[in-house]
């Protein structure tokens, strides 16, 4: 998988789970901060990870700061695979 291609799933992904289209145009903007995830939602950013890209990312092992905007996310998931 090439990174356009990460980059379009994990998009795709954070705009089903956020709900908004927002993520695909502001992707540095703090997702906690702009409400569009909360601590449920970050548990359902790491299973949806896990089942589309085999990258098993725990909850602890992370920070939060780590994967608070969608380049972060895209960032974790290519250092794992």
């Amino acid at each position: 998988m090439d990174r356009e291609e990460l980059e379009e799933q994990v998009l795709t992904m954070l705009e089903e789970i956020c709900d908004d289209e927002a993520v695909r145009e502001e992707r540095d903007i703090d997702l906690f901060e702009a409400g569009l995830l909360d601590s449920m939602a970050a548990i359902e950013v790491l299973v949806a990870i896990e089942e589309r890209f085999g990258v098993d990312i725990a909850p602890t092992a992370v920070e939060r700061d780590e994967m608070n905007t969608v380049n972060k996310i895209i960032h974790q998931i290519e250092i794992r695979l």
